[in-house]
């Protein structure tokens, strides 16, 4: 294990501290290291914390001894915040870096966020994803789908963010280690765990932003159905940061459950009312048009642009059946159920 290299001496060196977690995906963990070894800007270490694997990924992070400054370590499952946590306590740069085992990192990336944080310093930023150009056509119309302002994805990537302070997201986040001293960890492991941390690191005084050019290529699922089950718990976790922080929970948050009640409505139209029901279906069909006008401009893509239409309504009603599942059982619960019932790790 070689010491962390200083590539860039026109600026003074900042050690970037990068934590993975990990959990049955070695092959994915193989792409993000590879891509990581092809950074232009080099003094930096790789935290890998194997969340209590079947699947281990000890053998892929061997492979990568000569070419990063890597460590791996396994510990017993407890999700993925709190396994963060567990490379925050062992990192050893001054500024820690937290991607998704499905992410691809451009080469320019360190050196893109070292420029900016010695020009504007940010105490936390976040950085947009993008679709690489050789992910499949359902990637690369689900990536569309969660980077498009139609589908309220775009909110994520955007310098405008909700209530006008950047959130960061653990796909693609930095901190500066007085962060983690002063606000601590995760403290939810799942389920809107990094909006809480945020909020949290907010809530201290830190100055948050977003690197525009800090992005990265985000694999995500690579099929609809798992799209699915991804953006359904996405909606949960929107109602369960409302446990902690009802007034986190805006009105944009319910648009997404609105279009899925609207689109339950309109085989109800077809007994009731021939007009409503042609009225709901046109609205459909230019929403489905705008999609496919957008996407297959932005890809140069009609067969992307087709499959972004069909991403944008799973992703919408993934996050809607979420939300209004959770939403029904946070309606149900005690009003003092964060003191007496809820826990910080993952209400079930």
């Amino acid at each position: 294990m070689h010491p962390l290299r200083q590539t860039d001496s026109s600026l003074p060196t900042m050690r970037f501290s990068v934590i993975i977690p990990i959990f049955n995906r070695p092959g994915e963990l193989r792409e993000l290291l590879d891509s990581l070894s092809r950074q232009t800007y080099a003094p930096f270490e790789v935290l890998v914390i194997e969340d209590g694997s079947t699947e281990k990924a000890d053998g892929v992070v061997a492979e990568f001894t000569d070419r990063l400054h890597i460590r791996y370590f396994f510990k017993p499952n407890s999700g993925q915040g709190f396994t963060r946590n567990y490379g925050f306590e062992r990192a050893e740069g001054d500024y820690f870096v937290i991607f998704d085992s499905d992410a691809l990192v451009p080469p320019h990336y360190f050196a893109t966020v070292h420029q900016h944080l010695k020009t504007a310093w940010l105490d936390a930023y976040g950085g947009p994803d993008a679709a690489h150009p050789e992910f499949t056509p359902v990637q690369k119309a689900i990536s569309y789908s969660m980077t498009s302002p139609f589908t309220t994805g775009g909110i994520r990537g955007s310098k405008k963010n909700l209530g006008g302070t950047y959130h960061p997201r653990s796909f693609n986040m930095g901190l500066a280690r007085a962060v983690w001293e002063k606000v601590g960890g995760y403290k939810l492991s799942r389920m809107g765990e990094d909006i809480e941390f945020a909020i949290r690191i907010i809530e201290n005084g830190f100055k948050t932003g977003l690197i525009p050019d800090a992005f990265i290529y985000h694999k995500r699922r690579t099929s609809f159905g798992q799209f699915f089950r991804q953006t359904r718990f996405f909606g949960r976790a929107r109602i369960n940061i409302a446990r902690y922080y009802p007034t986190e929970l805006k009105v944009v948050h319910a648009f997404p459950a609105l279009f899925t009640l609207f689109l339950a409505s309109v085989p109800v139209w077809a007994f009731l009312s021939s007009s409503l029901f042609w009225l709901s279906v046109s609205v459909l069909i230019l929403f489905s048009l705008l999609i496919l006008i957008d996407a297959t401009r932005k890809e140069r893509n009609l067969w992307v642009g087709l499959l972004s239409v069909v991403a944008a309504f799973v992703q919408l009603t993934g996050y809607g059946v979420g939300f209004l599942r959770e939403g029904w059982k946070r309606l149900r619960e005690p009003k003092d159920f964060r003191e007496t019932g809820a826990t910080m790790e993952y209400p079930s």
